[in-house]
């Protein structure tokens, strides 16, 4: 562990009241491992934890070597631990059926003749549909409260950029639609031969709206409660891919936990005898390990390349002792 300043476990001591942790990265790093070693800590601390993922290719099901797509399920044969691919088909549909109310309303409202259906094709067909619902799934999650220790593994970072960011997005929309929404409301009840009050159910919605993404945006920005951990490969795509939104995260002010590094060739196993490309590799690890101590300075755990995949709760168990050293 040697240039380690905070391990793993130091942080978390730092933090005691850490709830929501997120694992992000370039794909291929070994996020989903390390989110579900942590969870396994957690839960062995004896705090109810649940492991979850935000990512839409799903990969928790595989690791735990037990089906956990759709509901939070009980992690066989260990105590405190709940894992959750989550599925957002439902969430899509009430969304669609949600927007289809809203847009009638508002065509009636405004007094336009036309179908709400074309409306809503256009609204869910946006490709960023599906990442909304995986947000409201989250958020919905993190509000339920059941869980002591909430631990998500991300899509690729560039996902988990957007996905994250878009409590702040959100809240940016909301009050340019309420201030636009005021300003019509007035207008019509100024040409209105009534002095009476309309309801008004997508002003509430956009308050009601409002209201949830800015508590989502205070959890996720709050250091005592939440952390942000990069996974990386010594390698240079996976650098460079923490490098280009490390500052995006501290701009939004979602808490950086730190930096792993994981899939590291254990040069006590490499000799003179070795295959050339093994230590060409060794050397090539070296290279970016010097790169990545001077570029973060909150590198957490080094973990080793092991002779076999990580699968199933027994292998996560045995996991545990690298990065919780």
């Amino acid at each position: 562990m040697s240039g380690i300043e905070k391990s793993m476990v130091q942080y978390f001591k730092d933090y005691p009241n850490l709830k929501f942790v997120f694992f992000g990265g370039k794909g291929g790093v070994g996020k989903t491992v390390m989110a579900g070693v942590t969870a396994m800590w957690f839960a062995q601390q004896g705090r109810r934890t649940i492991l979850a993922s935000t990512n839409p290719v799903h990969s928790l099901s595989g690791l735990l070597a037990q089906n956990v797509f759709g509901q939070p399920t009980q992690v066989t044969g260990v105590p405190n631990f709940w894992a959750y691919e989550i599925d957002t088909k439902d969430t899509i549909e009430r969304s669609k059926a949600d927007i289809k109310n809203k847009i009638q309303w508002f065509l009636k409202f405004a007094e336009i003749s036309t179908q709400a259906d074309a409306f809503v094709e256009s609204a869910t067909m946006n490709p960023a549909f599906e990442e909304s619902a995986m947000f409201e799934n989250m958020i919905e999650l993190m509000f339920k409260n059941e869980y002591d220790v909430y631990v998500f593994d991300t899509a690729p970072t560039a996902n988990a950029r957007r996905l994250l960011g878009m409590s702040k997005v959100y809240s940016l929309w909301v009050n340019k639609m309420l201030k636009s929404r005021e300003e019509a409301k007035s207008l019509r009840e100024l040409l209105s031969f009534t002095k009476k009050k309309e309801e008004d159910p997508l002003m509430d919605y956009l308050v009601s709206f409002r209201d949830r993404m800015g508590r989502a945006q205070k959890l996720l920005t709050d250091e005592q409660l939440t952390a942000f951990f990069f996974v990386t490969l010594p390698e240079a795509l996976p650098i460079a891919v923490i490098k280009r939104f490390i500052n995006w995260f501290h701009d939004f002010g979602i808490p950086v936990g730190g930096v792993v590094v994981n899939m590291i060739i254990q040069k006590d196993q490499v000799n003179g005898s070795s295959p050339e490309f093994v230590r060409n590799r060794v050397a090539m690890q070296d290279s970016y390990m010097t790169q990545i101590w001077n570029d973060f300075g909150n590198v957490r755990a080094l973990l080793p390349l092991l002779d076999n995949e990580i699968r199933g709760t027994e292998a996560l168990r045995k996991f545990v002792k690298y990065v919780f050293a």
